[in-house]
């Protein structure tokens, strides 16, 4: 009986072991997405303000300066 309850617990001890390197990884992997979404949105916030720059430059070089 000792036997059985030697690898039941062993079982145990590798299903935890498995269900805590796969929840670590998950956090790891939303951390990386997590930052990922925010360096994508800075970059085309970025682009979006470079473009209204320019459109202005555009503007009142043409003279129409009535913004």
């Amino acid at each position: 009986m000792a036997e059985q309850l030697s690898k039941l617990e062993i079982g145990k001890d590798t299903v935890q072991s498995a269900v805590e390197a796969m929840a670590s990884t998950a956090n790891e992997v939303t951390g990386i997405v997590t930052s990922a979404v925010g360096d994508v949105a800075r970059s085309l916030g970025g682009l979006a303000t470079e473009l209204f720059e320019l459109r202005d430059a555009a503007r009142k070089a043409s003279g129409e300066d009535d913004i």
